[in-house]
Formats: C-alpha cells, structure tokens, sequence
C-alpha cells in the first residue's frame, strides 16, 4: 500500500499541529491546517526540497488558518475548505480581536470541500469525511493508515464543543460515525497534541467510552 510522508509541525500560540503531506514519489506537496508561523512551514518544505501545491483546511478556527494568507501569497496553492466553515474563514479578523490579535482577512478559498470528496497526494487518494461539531464544516482528511483528524479526536480527549457553531452531541456522533469506522491501527494526527490510534481511543478515550 502506498503511503504519504506527514510531517507534523506543532506552531504558535495555541501550540497548533500544522502538517506538511506528501508522496515521496511525486512533487504534490500539501499544507494542512498551517496556522500561526507561515515562514516557518514554508522554510520546512524548501528544506525538503517540496513545493506546496495545496492548502487544505480542516477548519476555519483561527489557530489553524493564520498562515494561510502567507502561504497563498509565496506559493499560489489553491485553498480547499467545506462550505460550512465560509463563514468563520471570512470573519477570522473577528476571530483575531476575540483573543487580541490583529489579522487580515484571508484570500478567498478555490474549493469547497464536500463529504465524499476524492482527492489526491501524488498518487495517493485522500478521502474527505465531514466530522461536524467542533465546527460546522469540519473535516478529516483520511489517507492510508491515518487520519488528519482537526480537531475532532485527540489522544485523551475530543473537540471543544463551547464555540460559536459547536455541538457536543453532533460531535460525538461524528466522530462514531466516520472514525470509529476506519481500522483500529489507523494514526490520528490531531490538531493539537501527539498522535494516537483509532484503536487506543475507542477503548480509552474517556469521554467516548461507557
């Protein structure tokens, strides 16, 4: 089976999880999620000598979506995110002042994402999956042995649901419905924390086990 390289790339105030996910046998090189420290995602891909060729978005919370102005502007990536979310991705300066930062608004997205969606990573299918609940138009992107998780599931733990748009219950179901469906051994990678496995949180994570 053909696998990606994911490089994880913790960042930022928030201590965010921005990836950087490629096919070693092709030049497509994607940037999941690159949150507060765009020079710093961008200087990791020249060092492997990658060119970003996409920005994906799990999501639109502005932990996960500062870098993106700066990464459209040197790269020209085309910017994926679910429809659900358009309306936090467009008020991500609204965001800022929340929490005392000053941002611009972000370049418009190129892609709505849709559940379903059969995307590619060289020659690697990545499957979209809408996990509503932490937002409303999460996703995970799910690769082979691993999903890119957002921030549904985390090692221990699960989304905050007390945000504007957030829902305990449908984030629960989403995470029932279109995670504990992939294989045990499959890797999370989450948007904040370490890695963990489908497995290790479907019988430990202690607010989705009995």
């Amino acid at each position: 089976m053909e696998r990606l390289d994911i490089v994880t790339l913790p960042n930022g105030s928030f201590a965010e999880n921005c990836y950087l996910v490629f096919d070693p046998g092709h030049p497509d090189t994607i940037l999941v999620d690159p949150g507060e420290e765009a020079e710093r995602f961008l200087a990791e891909a020249a060092s492997r000598e990658r060119r970003v060729t996409g920005i994906w978005l799990t999501h639109a919370h502005l932990d996960h979506i500062q870098g993106v102005a700066a990464i459209r502007e040197a790269t020209g990536a085309p910017i994926l995110l679910h429809p659900g979310d358009q309306r936090l991705y467009r008020e991500l300066p609204a965001q800022g002042l929340w929490l005392g930062f000053r941002l611009s608004p972000p370049p418009p997205a190129d892609r709505a994402l849709a559940h379903g969606d059969r995307l590619a990573i060289g020659g690697v299918e990545v499957e979209v999956r809408h996990v509503p609940g932490h937002s409303p138009g999460h996703v995970a992107f799910v690769v082979p042995g691993a999903v890119l998780s957002g921030d549904v599931l985390f090692a221990g733990s699960i989304g905050r649901t007390d945000l504007p748009g957030g829902d305990l219950e449908q984030l629960l179901s989403s995470i029932r419905r279109e995670l504990w469906s992939l294989p045990d051994e499959t890797i999370v990678y989450p948007g904040h924390g370490p890695a963990t496995t489908i497995g290790r949180e479907r019988t430990t994570n202690p607010f989705l086990t009995p």
